[in-house]
């Protein structure tokens, strides 16, 4: 498919002078060249014009009008349309004065979200993996836009954005820009799907979770409630010293901060779903990593109520070992532990190779979200999960341990690099480990028995609990199922776990 003309978008006026501030028409600001609107459900357009005004949106055979209300605020709501790949023409029209936003296509649009390891571009991967490089190169792929938003934190909720967005067409001299994780995401949902797949990138460096929950949602736990105080009086110190918090280094990390500026004003968006990667800012040095698991549902029902979709649905990243830190296995079983949401999936990602806290390999990432989404939006045939514990049962001096996702059978394996993770029959499994009632935690010795693992201890000969990769960086991490993908650390009792920073 050819490129549409890339026009910015802008103010036609049809034969007088540039109008007053006052009666000028506005678009909300995510509205732009190049931008993709998300299929199958209703279309909102919306901005400001003169109180009074009648306001006219044109899409495709659609045509709407709306009157801007005492406060100059208009909105419509066009019919939902199916996937086209066609550039496409919005315009907005008030008496003589006309918006076009021109090269719109109508596909699926995702929230690409978290902190650095969201944030780390195509370019940044390609530093470090030769293989990206090709896939520069290859990324003419004119069905995939990405939007990227910067907005600095706000106290309040925004009503629009203070920047208008700029959409770019996914291309050889674009990507590099991209989020690697939202482009490898994209890029294998566009190949199965064939239409057209839209990308907005709110993440921000550094950030804990905290700014990217909605106000209401703090509602939801003492703790939450607690920072939500506290950061309205922007009591940092506060917030660093209550169990369960954070270390707030400046604003940008109080609650709600960065939900206010960064997707506040663009909730109205329709759009499919939502990736998200994040927790190393909330189990660093002297973070507090207890509570994220109701902080992660917060987010998560929040992002629901905001956007209006109860059963919208998100995928999110566990924690890989490269570079972890002391809090980092507490706040992996945190991560688990809040998949009981309906319409979540959680990525395990122990067993890619990386250094440092920015592991470069986004591809494995990227593409096993994308079969969460394939898998439970799309109704596709693909594995999508690794193992992940479901219950145990104490026999003896044995614990049996059940799997959900463990239908075609576990294995031990490896994986190296990019490549497939290979079975290695005569290895045995790894970072098991059991306790008694003392408490203490001991190496296990473990076999599969089928879709089943045995565990068992010479020193835990009346075993009550097993625990398996709770480690900060538990290299060749081995138990897999055998559609090859691998099983999320986990505690079998996860009440048995403590976690004690070491805070100010």
């Amino acid at each position: 498919m050819k490129h549409c003309l890339n026009l910015i978008i802008a103010i036609v006026l049809l034969g007088v002078g540039v109008p007053e501030a006052s009666a000028e028409l506005r678009l909300a600001g995510i509205f732009a060249d190049q931008m993709v609107l998300q299929r199958d459900q209703p279309i909102p357009v919306w901005g400001w014009a003169e109180a009074g005004d009648k306001v006219t949106v044109i899409l495709l055979d659609q045509t709407k009008s709306a009157i801007a209300n005492e406060h100059g605020a208009w909105s419509v709501t066009l019919k939902p349309s199916e996937a086209d790949s066609h550039c496409r023409q919005l315009r907005v029209e008030s008496g003589e004065q006309a918006i076009v936003v021109n090269d719109v296509l109508v596909g699926d649009v995702w929230h690409a979200s978290g902190q650095s390891n969201m944030a780390m571009t195509v370019g940044a991967m390609a530093k470090e993996l030769e293989p990206v490089a090709k896939d520069i190169a290859a990324a003419e792929l004119p069905q995939l836009r990405f939007c990227r938003i910067n907005e600095p934190e706000s106290s309040k909720p925004l009503s629009d954005l203070r920047q208008r967005a700029t959409w770019s067409v996914c291309g050889p001299k674009t990507v590099s820009h991209f989020s690697g994780v939202a482009f490898y995401f994209a890029r294998r949902l566009e190949t199965e799907l064939n239409v057209p797949i839209g990308v907005i990138d709110t993440s921000r460096g550094g950030t804990p979770i905290e700014p990217f929950i909605p106000r209401a949602a703090f509602d939801s736990h003492p703790t939450l409630k607690k920072e939500l105080e506290l950061g309205d009086r922007e009591d940092l110190e506060g917030i660093w010293k209550l169990p369960g918090g954070v270390r707030a280094r400046d604003a940008n990390w109080l609650p709600g901060r960065l939900f206010h500026s960064r997707l506040a004003p663009i909730s109205r968006l329709g759009v499919r779903g939502a990736i998200w990667y994040q927790g190393e800012s909330n189990s660093g040095v002297q973070e507090d990593p207890r509570d994220y698991q109701h902080k992660m549902r917060a987010l998560i029902n929040g992002w629901r109520e905001a956007f209006g979709n109860e059963k919208l649905p998100v995928y999110f990243v566990q924690l890989p070992g490269s570079g972890a830190g002391e809090g980092w296995p507490y706040l992996r079983e945190q991560q688990r532990l809040a998949t009981d949401l309906p319409n979540t999936g959680m990525v395990v990602t122990l067993d890619l190779d990386g250094a440092g806290i920015h592991p470069p390999n986004k591809i494995d990432v990227g593409e096993r979200l994308a079969r969460w989404a394939l898998a439970k939006d799309f109704g596709r045939s693909v594995p999508f999960s690794g193992p992940m514990f479901e219950r145990q049962e104490i026999q003896g001096d044995r614990v049996i341990l059940h799997f959900s996702y463990a239908e075609s059978g576990l294995m031990v394996a490896d994986k190296d690099g990019l490549a497939e993770p290979r079975e290695t029959p005569q290895s045995e499994l790894e970072y098991f480990e059991v306790t008694g009632s003392s408490g203490k935690w001991h190496p296990a010795k473990s076999t599969i028995d089928g879709k089943k693992v045995i565990v068992t201890s010479e020193t835990i000969t009346s075993p009550i609990a097993v625990r398996y990769a709770y480690a900060i960086n538990p290299e060749n991490c081995n138990l897999y199922n055998r559609d090859g993908l691998p099983a999320s650390p986990f505690c079998s009792r996860p009440e048995l776990l403590s976690y004690d920073p070491k805070l100010p």
